[in-house]
């Protein structure tokens, strides 16, 4: 029999595929290469409702396909979806093997196994995935006779080194006749199905479907039969739950997610996460842990911190002692503070937060980082200091604020010294301990036990406790930041990881974005945290029009400023289309938390993928769902996403960052009452970012302005101050009536000045 063409089919089908290239499915465990396999098997079994029946049915037959190509191709996009991104797919399946009309009747082997290798484009729809896989079916069919052993030997390879064969598609129809039975000498006998825990594992993971046309109801389903040796049994009942899941959105308009529109609706927006795991951070509960006296381990934010230094240094405590957070003040012209009276606040204060006399020690044998609260008896002194000093000179002063900012010896972690407060006379120290309006409030408080929304809660209670005298404290019910450390670490995090996995999993996390930078750091260079600061106003007019389109198209703020901060970005790298950058999250997601001083700040990459053909209503819709989406797992870990990426060292991602900040969230930090006196806050720029956006609304006035913080060690100041001025005209050309550019593509948009077109039309 001559297969010369269906020699020639095959190598051409297979050319480029990595066959020997395992797909990358979650298992239990690794089977080594010398490891006999056991044949056990881990197994599942979905029975699919009428609807889904009817629904799948009717599609295959309005698209004119076989039940086996509708089957394949929700097993491709599953797999696609499951193994978080690979649009390279290459599977086996058995095909019958009759293809002339005499064999039909004759017993014998005829089966054969064939390679089903696909490559997805993610922006397809179903319908398109449908049609491709229709039309590859079509041809193998044509050469499904070459045998595979053919197939490998023309590729050079064998059995044992091919990873396709180990997953494996069958579906399975039984007609009415199937169903008659087996009839000898007047006695019937009925087939009996087995149990699918008696299931030999012939394959490391596979798929069958079973169509039965002689059952009156519930006559689809489906039962993945896995390898016991990779897969444990719950591992796989999972895996059939998101199958079904998947299923439901295709083909279910009950679908509790979102239904999928099968012809338009891109491959990409089908979601594995199951409904329960998507609301998995709602049933969790905060709640004062009576088993916990004063010791647990550190919470995930503080162990953040602490695994950053890791790298920079070789002992376990100065690791934690290099994040100050500085908060600067000074009284009102006529005011005064007693420092008697504020140290004694001070005291009542801590006293109440734990976090603030907390030590942090790295436990080397059970290798975990632990904290403890300090109770009066564990300390000798007190548990936060007061330090006076004067200035007289600005250079003075400065130099006291740049201490406070950067100086890792001021905290002692391992005594719970985490907090400090350091008065600056102008001139001498009082002798009658009264604090004036020519002085300065420094708080100092180290960042692994504290966070900016902390502070609104300090300030509160210091008011409270220096106007009365007393703080309430109730021991027993109150949730504090351990018991938070601690039931934070039991929660379920199966969506949220699936979610960052999807999202990321071909990000190259550790390339940085090709800003004008004006030098470069070294690799082994340090950073000097010299930061400038460039900021502006929107103004009356830009802050409406922005404002009125936002509430037009009923969009966030944040949403707005982010998609136009990703505009920008495009921009300035010179075209740059996939973008990621930080952002920070408060991460205080139940009322409970929002009472507690502690570090419970986590930050998330966001991530853009830009089409520069889009015009910007459709990069808004793209943003807002992006967003809104990383914001729901917003609670996973940043070193947990990291950990998803571990040949990523320096994720390049956390050098860029934008926050939107609204009057709501930071006017209690310009204006501060401390009994009778009021306080204003003195601005200090912190930049831990190489390059950062923040954009502020006042909901006072309805205006919004714009801070640029960049690294001195990259950033010459004209350069931010160019670059802000850049900014500020995108803005202008997408929501001014005059420039207005939102009817064009993005590519279209202008990072040149008018000034600057104004000198190229003179030339």
């Amino acid at each position: 029999m001559d297969m010369t063409l269906s020699q020639q089919f095959w190598l051409l089908e297979l050319k480029g595929y990595n066959l020997t290239r395992q797909l990358s499915l979650p298992v239990d465990r690794q089977r080594s290469l010398t490891e006999q396999r056991s044949g056990l098997a881990s197994s599942a079994q979905i029975t699919f409702d009428d609807e889904i029946c009817a629904s799948f049915l009717n599609y295959a037959s309005s698209h004119h396909l076989t039940l086996f190509q509708l089957g394949l191709s929700i097993f491709y996009v599953f797999l696609y979806k499951f193994t978080h991104g690979e649009t390279d797919l290459c599977i086996s399946s058995i095909n019958a093997n009759r293809y002339r009309s005499e064999l039909v009747n004759m017993i014998g082997m005829f089966v054969s196994t064939l390679p089903y290798c696909v490559e997805l484009d993610p922006h397809w729809s179903f319908d398109e995935v449908v049609k491709y896989v229709r039309e590859k079916c079509l041809s193998i069919l044509e050469h499904s006779h070459y045998p595979l052993q053919h197939i490998l030997s023309d590729l050079h390879l064998t059995q044992s080194n091919v990873s396709f064969l180990e997953t494996m598609l069958d579906f399975i129809t039984i007609s009415e006749d199937d169903d008659d039975g087996l009839c000898l000498n007047g006695v019937n006998l009925e087939e009996v199905s087995l149990n699918l825990s008696y299931e030999l594992a012939k394959f490391d993971f596979s798929l069958t479907f079973v169509y039965n046309q002689s059952s009156d109801d519930n006559h689809l389903s489906c039962s993945f039969i896995c390898s016991s040796d990779l897969f444990d049994e719950t591992t796989v009942d999972k895996i059939g739950r998101r199958f079904h899941h998947i299923s439901q959105q295709l083909f279910s308009s009950k679908s509790s997610t979102n239904y999928i529109d099968l012809c338009c609706t891109s491959i990409s927006k089908v979601d594995l996460i199951l409904p329960e795991e998507v609301e998995e951070r709602q049933g969790i509960r905060f709640q004062r842990l009576e088993t916990i006296i004063n010791e647990a381990p550190a919470s995930f934010a503080q162990y953040r911190i602490w695994s950053k230094n890791q790298r920079d240094v070789d002992t376990d405590q100065s690791s934690l002692t290099t994040h100050n957070m500085s908060f600067f003040y000074r009284l009102y012209t006529g005011d005064i503070l007693s420092v008697k009276q504020l140290r004694h606040a001070l005291q009542l204060v801590v006293t109440k937060h734990g976090s603030l006399h907390t030590s942090i020690i790295y436990d080397s044998d059970n290798n975990q980082l632990m904290q403890r609260v300090l109770t009066q008896q564990d300390i000798n002194d007190d548990m936060f200091t007061i330090t006076e000093s004067s200035y007289e000179t600005d250079e003075q002063l400065n130099a006291i604020i740049e201490n406070e900012k950067c100086n890792s010896q001021l905290f002692d972690l391992i005594k719970g010294l985490v907090l400090r407060c350091r008065i600056i006379y102008y001139k001498q120290v009082s002798s009658n301990n009264i604090l004036s309006d020519k002085d300065l409030l420094i708080f100092n408080i180290h960042h692994a036990f504290f966070d900016f929304p902390s502070m609104n809660i300090f300030l509160h209670d210091l008011n409270q406790a220096y106007t009365t005298g007393q703080l309430a404290i109730d021991n027993d019910t109150t949730l504090r930041y351990i018991d938070y450390a601690l039931i934070e670490q039991q929660m379920s995090m199966t969506g949220a990881t699936m979610f960052w996995l999807d999202a990321f999993h071909d990000c190259k996390l550790d390339q940085p974005l090709p800003l004008p930078f004006d030098r470069y750091r070294l690799m082994n260079e340090h950073r000097t945290n010299r930061a400038t600061s460039i900021s502006f106003d929107f103004g009356q007019d830009l802050s409406h029009h922005f404002l009125l389109y936002a509430s037009s198209n009923n969009i966030k703020h944040e949403h707005l400023a982010l998609a136009t901060y990703f505009i920008f970005l495009f921009k300035l790298t010179n075209g740059e289309k996939d973008l990621c950058i930080a952002m920070n999250i408060d991460n205080r997601y139940r009322d409970e938390l929002k009472s507690i001083i502690g570090l419970f700040e986590n930050i998330i990459p966001l991530r853009c993928q830009l089409d520069p053909h889009w015009y910007f209503q459709y990069l808004l819709d793209y943003v807002r769902e992006t967003t809104t989406k990383s914001s729901k797992y917003s609670y996973f870990p940043l070193q947990h996403i990291l950990n998803q990426h571990s040949n990523v060292s320096k994720p390049a991602f956390l050098d860029l960052s934008f926050e939107f900040l609204s009057s709501m969230t930071n006017s209690d930090n310009k204006l501060t009452m401390i009994g009778d006196s009021q306080l204003s806050s003195i601005p200090v720029t912190i930049n831990i970012n190489d390059f950062s956006l923040i954009i502020q609304e006042d909901l006072n006035v309805n205006q919004l302005s714009c801070t640029m913080n960049a690294s001195l060690d990259l950033f010459n100041v004209e350069t931010i101050d160019s670059i802000s001025q850049r900014f500020h005209s995108i803005l202008r050309q997408l929501f001014t009536p005059v420039d207005n550019q939102m009817n064009k593509p993005i590519y279209e948009i202008s990072l040149t000045l008018p000034n600057e077109r104004l000198l190229m039309q003179s030339m």
